[in-house]
C-alpha cells in the first residue's frame, strides 16, 4: 500500500471544514485590509532563499528541500513566503507604481524537521508582505492585521511579544557585545551555537537547546543597544500598537529565525499554551535591506506569517468549533427516471444561482435519500413525483420546521433563494 510521505497530513473531514473556516475569514479580513492576493511558486531557484533567508540560518543549513532538476539547474521547495513575494516585487517591476504594494499568501511551505504535532514537514501559512513603506503606522497595522484574524478566530489570551533588532548600526553595535559575552561561555553551549558565534552570533539567541539557559538568559539585550533614531522609531510602534488596543510585552530575546530582518521583530502566542509548541502561532518582522540584497531598488518590506496547521490544532479544543458540519442548502428527492431529469435541470440552475444542492446520485429509495439529506444538514428538501410534475409544481419541505408547500417549478431558485 502507497502512502504519505512522513511529516505530511491528508486534511479530511471536520478538519478539511476547519480549513474552509480558516481560509475564508483570513480572505475576508485581508480584504478590509486593502490587502491584494498574490501567489507565488512553490519552488525557486536555491539561490533566492541561500541569499535572503541566510547561509547561517537553520532552515537554509538543515531543513530545505534542495535538488536538481533536468536542466542541472539548484532548485529548493519554497520554506517560506517572504523571498518569493520580493522575487515577483523586483522581477516584475512592481516597485514601478508610487503606491505602497500590501500582498497577502495563502499556501504551502516545505521544511525537513522532525515531525511533531503543529509541525509538520508540508505546512501551510497565511500571511502578508508589504513593500515600499517604512511608516511604524505599517508596522502596527501587519501587527494588528495577525493579531486580529487569530481574535477573530476566538484563540483566547493572545499576545504579541514584541521586539527592535535596530538598524545597521545598531545591529553591529550588538553584535560585538554579544560576543564579548558569549565568547567566555562557548564551551558551554552546543555544537550549532559554537558554530554560529562564528557566522551570525543572533541565531544563539534564537537556539531551541540552549535558549532557556542561563547563559542566554543574561546575555545582552538587542534594545539596550539601539542608537537614538531605533529607540524612536520603537517607541513609536508600541504608541501605535496601544492605540489599536493590541496586548503586547516587549521580549528581548526575539530575534526571529531568519537572517534578513531588522527593527521590529515580533511573535504572538497564545498564553493558554505558554508551555507548549503550539504556544507560537505566527510571526514576522520588518526587513528593510532584503529588497536591495536581492537586486532590488532600496526599498523597505514588512510582513508575517501564520501556520494553519497549528491553528487547527488549537481549534480544535475550542467548544465553538466541535459541532462543524458539512451543510447543504437544498437536496433534491427522486425516483423515477422523469423525476431524475427534472431533478438534474433544477440542480443546476439552484447551483449557478449559488445554492448549495446536492441530489441521488446512487439510486437511493425514497427513504435512503432523507437520511441521506439528514446526514448533509440539509435545510431544504425538493421532493419531486410525476403527478405533481405533470401540473408543473414541486413539493419543498423546510427540514427544520417540517412544513411543506406546493410552488410552480419556475420558481423554485427565487423562492429558496428568497427562504435562506
Amino acid at each position: 500500500m502507497i502512502t504519505k510521505p512522513k511529516g505530511t497530513v491528508d486534511i479530511t473531514g471536520n478538519d478539511a471544514l476547519l480549513w474552509e473556516y480558516i481560509n475564508h475569514l483570513v480572505e475576508t479580513v485581508m480584504k478590509s485590509y486593502n490587502y491584494e492576493y498574490i501567489r507565488t511558486p512553490i519552488f525557486e531557484s536555491s539561490e533566492l532563499f541561500h541569499r535572503s533567508v541566510g547561509e547561517t540560518s537553520d532552515i537554509v543549513r538543515k531543513e530545505t528541500y534542495d535538488f536538481k532538476d533536468k536542466g542541472d539547474r539548484n532548485i529548493t521547495l519554497r520554506p517560506e513566503g517572504t523571498a518569493g513575494v520580493v522575487r515577483s516585487y523586483i522581477e516584475n517591476k512592481l516597485y514601478a507604481s508610487p503606491d505602497i504594494k500590501k500582498y497577502f499568501y495563502n499556501g504551502t511551505m516545505y521544511r525537513y524537521e522532525r515531525p511533531q504535532k503543529g509541525r509538520l514537514r508540508e505546512l501551510t501559512q497565511f500571511g502578508v508582505e508589504v513593500l515600499g513603506s517604512n511608516s511604524p503606522t505599517i508596522d502596527a497595522e501587519v501587527i494588528s492585521l495577525a493579531y486580529r484574524i487569530l481574535e477573530l478566530l476566538h484563540i483566547s489570551n493572545l499576545q504579541v511579544n514584541i521586539n527592535s533588532l535596530g538598524d545597521e548600526e545598531s545591529r553591529s553595535n550588538y553584535k560585538k557585545a554579544l560576543k564579548k559575552y558569549l565568547e567566555p561561555h562557548l564551551s558551554e553551549l552546543c555544537e550549532d551555537c559554537r558554530e554560529r558565534f562564528k557566522t551570525n552570533p543572533l541565531r544563539i539567541l534564537d537556539c531551541k537547546i540552549d535558549k532557556d539557559g542561563e547563559i542566554l538568559k543574561n546575555a545582552p539585550k538587542t534594545i539596550d543597544y539601539l542608537n537614538k533614531e531605533s529607540k524612536e522609531r520603537f517607541e513609536t510602534v508600541l504608541k501605535y500598537l496601544d492605540i489599536l488596543d493590541i496586548d503586547y510585552e516587549i521580549d528581548p530575546n526575539i530575534v526571529r529565525g531568519l537572517d534578513y530582518y531588522d527593527h521590529t521583530v515580533f511573535e504572538i502566542v497564545s498564553l493558554d499554551y505558554n508551555d507548549t509548541q503550539q504556544s507560537v502561532l505566527g510571526g514576522g518582522g520588518r526587513y528593510n535591506k532584503l529588497i536591495k540584497e536581492l537586486d532590488g531598488p532600496d526599498s523597505y518590506g514588512i510582513g508575517f506569517a501564520c501556520g494553519i496547521d497549528r491553528i487547527v490544532e488549537i481549534l480544535k479544543n475550542i467548544d465553538l468549533y466541535k459541532d462543524l458540519k458539512k451543510e447543504v442548502e437544498c437536496f433534491i428527492m427522486y425516483v423515477s427516471e422523469e423525476e431524475k431529469l427534472h431533478a438534474l435541470d433544477i440542480a443546476q440552475n439552484l447551483r449557478l444561482n449559488g445554492v448549495i444542492t446536492e441530489t441521488n446520485h446512487l439510486d437511493k429509495g425514497l427513504k435512503g435519500q432523507f437520511k441521506e439529506a439528514d446526514r448533509l444538514n440539509a435545510k431544504y428538501l425538493i421532493i419531486l413525483n410525476d403527478e405533481d410534475l405533470k401540473k408543473g409544481l414541486v413539493n419543498i419541505k423546510d427540514n427544520v420546521t417540517k412544513e411543506e408547500e406546493k410552488i410552480d417549478i419556475d420558481e423554485i431558485v427565487e423562492y429558496i433563494i428568497g427562504s435562506l
